[in-house]
């Protein structure tokens, strides 16, 4: 197989191709990513002198790049994880996000049609659904109406919409998947772990949202790898499917963690104005995907923060070169 991996410079996506290249001993892999700040070739750095890999820079909104590319690549499948992500930038500078997540998603699924790729798939995210409450003991389930509510989600919400309407239009063979919110090596650090791991580091106090009960699904990036490649092989055209960790924890939950391993106390912690359109609680159903198609997390919380701070320390240049962008 030949798959694109789009985003593949990025966190999960990095993540992805290192995981897809493991486990895939005869695929070619071609990550497409435009390294903007949150793109780092770096992550892709004991790859980039394979064989059977391949970097390419671009955009996924420029619709000529894109239609070259898949007439030059010939691909077999599709993993698109290239997003714009952070939710306070989409709400300062929206109309990238539109861009991005919106056109550029039409445009790898009009080169995907026109090209007859045997696969494609959407990496989506929970924050489509909005918000559950902090009184709400429910979960997202594939069937949760979609109510977003900042820019980011916005747009994502309408690439899976874009996708979905593929499938019922032109039976293509797409999959959509969403995810908890991700942890483990390679994040930028803009993102609530590596950026409070990077200031407490530097013996900076960290800025929480709030009172920090804000509460979030934890999933381990290596878990949810395994996770898109289980529906690649055995999801059903068409479908949705929820991705979780089982690891609800609130913000001030994760930042006690954090100073815990530094051996420092909640005098670190300096709240900070809540920021807009702040979601209470996200949690994730993932039984379809468990029930179906026989993936469940593998990485406990307990393992993979060890794991993930383990990581930060071993490679603190990394974080610090990133976090001068």
């Amino acid at each position: 197989m030949k798959i694109l991996i789009t985003g593949g410079a990025g966190f999960i996506g990095s993540n992805y191709a290192h995981y897809r290249f493991e486990n895939h001993p005869n695929d070619e892999i071609v990550v497409l990513d435009k390294l903007t700040y949150a793109g780092n070739k770096d992550n892709l750095s004991d790859l980039l002198s394979e064989a059977r890999f391949k970097f390419v820079q671009g955009d996924i909104a420029n619709q000529e790049f894109i239609e070259k590319l898949f007439k030059d690549e010939e691909f077999d499948i599709v993993v698109n994880f290239a997003a714009e992500t952070h939710v306070d930038r989409s709400i300062k500078t929206p109309r990238i996000f539109v861009e991005t997540n919106i056109l550029g998603t039409f445009n790898l699924l009009e080169a995907t049609r026109q090209n007859e790729v045997g696969r494609y798939h959407q990496v989506s995210t929970d924050e489509v659904y909005g918000d559950l409450g902090s009184n709400s003991k429910d979960f997202f389930t594939e069937t949760t109406p979609l109510e977003p509510n900042c820019p980011y989600a916005a747009t994502k919400a309408s690439a899976d919409i874009l996708v979905r309407s593929f499938f019922e239009t032109y039976k293509m063979p797409v999959t959509i998947s969403r995810c908890s919110n991700n942890y483990g090596p390679y994040q930028f650090p803009e993102k609530l772990i590596p950026y409070f791991f990077r200031l407490l580091s530097e013996n900076k106090k960290v800025p929480v949202y709030g009172d920090g009960q804000n509460v979030r699904d934890w999933l381990y990036v290596v878990d949810h790898c395994r996770a898109i490649d289980t529906i690649l092989e055995k999801g059903r055209h068409g479908e949705v499917y929820n991705v979780g960790g089982n690891n609800e924890r609130t913000n001030l939950e994760i930042t006690q963690a954090l100073l815990e391993f530094f051996g420092k106390d909640e005098s670190q912690i300096e709240h900070v104005e809540d920021r807009l359109a702040h979601d209470r609680r996200y949690a994730i159903d993932s039984g379809k995907l468990q029930k179906e198609l026989g993936w469940k997390p593998s990485v406990t919380f307990k393992e993979g923060i060890a794991k993930t701070f383990e990581w930060y320390k071993a490679n603190e240049e990394w974080v610090r070169k990133l976090g001068s962008r």
